[in-house]
């Protein structure tokens, strides 16, 4: 079930109207919300609910254990059995067929003819944000960082809660869980935070990412021409501008909801395109996963603790992992090892020059700088074929540029809206969407929020899949 649709809709006001308005006991209304978290994700594909069991019911079991085993060894064993199950899933279920194809193509270089079985696997929704989610909990009570839920309906919960279910935030069991043991009613300023804040999420995606953006960047990864560069930065653009307003626009939902149920979900984006450098884009975007990433990966591997040397490793494989953790493809690995060099860089700079950067003009053009080389990054993370990308990546450098497929008209939109996306980014750095609502007049909000209503009804749309939902 999508955000933008009808039916979700439906299905939301059913919800609210059992939480609020009918008489159920605080255990009633989270079983409620557990059912009608099973309903939201089976209706794209019932069976698919099995796997959700299997990982809720092997890391509750796991979890338990490892609370009151006090050998080491059996303790490292139902963890291992914990991640085992989920990166299992994982594994198969994402990368089953990308590992046969890598796997035949490694023979190839042998002289070995294998023609691997082309395996016909569906990719569950959210598959990915939902182990990383149940591994944190199993992985966090190992080291002993948290406590177990107190009940089996209270960790189901946290592993199913439907508004962050498919997409995030990757939320933590100590940021969910202790809000499932007392009762939760959202204030009427909250329901009204929350409901303003779905408003802008649905606005950002139907508006900005599916009506605006999309059908250019389409046009433009879509082509084998060698684009103009003026066409190759406008499609490239477009799709920086729709991954955000795509992504961000999910997690505001997400964040909405769960609001005007009185719960917290923690932001998981703060206006990463006006980023001075990219370890400040990546405390800014998807915060959930960079996160989670530092906490059970780079930290693990030794962080910046073991010397330059080690620092730069670590960081180049994090950032790898996390590029594959974004597709079972090539080109997501190419994304994550720019990343990587990116931020491999910058700490080489900083560690030979000192930059001021408390002069606004200094902050702007580097802000600038790393917009612009994030574009580049994007090329991979879009294109489907190292082939298309390095064709646009010529293009974007001026040094191929024979079609113009772009209408005037596209090309003034995007530029403009990108443009208004980069300043109103590095003016909000240091600043929260809810901060702005709270101190904007209500009479501002109200036409505002009469604005984006009018624009989801009036503009036709057959309710796109949120982009990573294939994640």
């Amino acid at each position: 079930m999508l955000f933008n649709t009808t039916g979700f809709v439906v299905f939301l006001v059913i919800v609210l109207f059992l939480y609020y308005w009918v008489p159920l006991s605080w255990k009633q209304k989270k079983f409620m919300l557990l059912v009608a978290s099973y309903i939201f994700y089976g209706l794209w594909n019932p069976p698919l609910i099995l796997l959700l069991w299997i990982s809720t019911l092997v890391d509750w079991t796991a979890g338990n254990k490892m609370a009151k085993i006090t050998d080491p060894s059996r303790r490292k064993l139902w963890l291992l059995l914990s991640i085992f199950v989920n990166l299992g899933f994982l594994c198969f279920f994402k990368y089953g067929n990308f590992l046969l194809e890598n796997f035949n193509m490694l023979l190839g270089l042998f002289s070995i003819s294998y023609t691997p079985p082309k395996l016909d696997i569906l990719l569950p929704m959210g598959i990915s944000f939902y182990t990383f989610q149940t591994m944190s909990y199993t992985i966090d009570l190992y080291y002993k960082k948290i406590k177990p839920a107190k009940t089996f309906l209270d960790f189901a919960l946290y592993v199913t809660f439907f508004p962050q279910l498919v997409a995030g935030p990757i939320v933590r069991s100590d940021e969910l869980v202790p809000q499932f043991y007392e009762p939760k009613r959202a204030n009427q300023a909250q329901f009204f935070m929350g409901l303003m804040l779905l408003t802008i999420g649905l606005f950002e995606k139907t508006i900005f990412a599916d009506s605006l953006l999309s059908p250019v960047s389409d046009a433009v990864f879509g082509s084998n021409d060698k684009l103009m560069p003026l066409d190759a930065w406008t499609g490239v653009l477009a799709f920086s501008g729709q991954i955000f307003f795509d992504f961000a626009g999910y997690s505001l939902c997400a964040i909405g909801i769960a609001k005007m149920l009185g719960i917290i979900l923690p932001d998981n984006f703060r206006y990463p395109y006006g980023s001075i450098g990219f370890s400040e884009l990546w405390r800014k975007w998807h915060i959930s996963l960079s996160t989670w990433l530092r906490d059970y990966l780079y930290i693990p591997l030794g962080g910046n603790k073991k010397g330059a040397r080690r620092t730069y490793i670590n960081l180049m494989l994090t950032m790898l992992l996390g590029g594959l953790w974004h597709g079972a493809a090539w080109t997501f690995v190419a994304w994550g090892f720019l990343h990587g060099f990116y931020l491999i860089t910058e700490r080489w700079l900083k560690n030979y020059f000192t930059i001021r950067t408390n002069h606004l003009m200094i902050q702007l053009l580097l802000a600038f700088s790393t917009f612009t080389l994030v574009n580049f990054t994007w090329v991979f993370f879009r294109a489907t074929s190292f082939e298309s990308a390095w064709n646009l990546i010529m293009s974007m450098l001026f040094l191929q540029g024979e079609e113009a497929i772009l209408t005037s008209n596209y090309l003034f939109l995007v530029l403009l809206l990108m443009t208004l996306v980069f300043i109103s980014h590095f003016a909000m750095r240091n600043r929260s969407l809810v901060g702005v609502i709270e101190q904007t007049p209500k009479w501002l909000m109200v036409v505002v929020w009469g604005i984006m209503l009018f624009g989801l009804m009036i503009v036709q749309t057959t309710g796109q899949q949120f982009i990573y939902f294939q994640f």
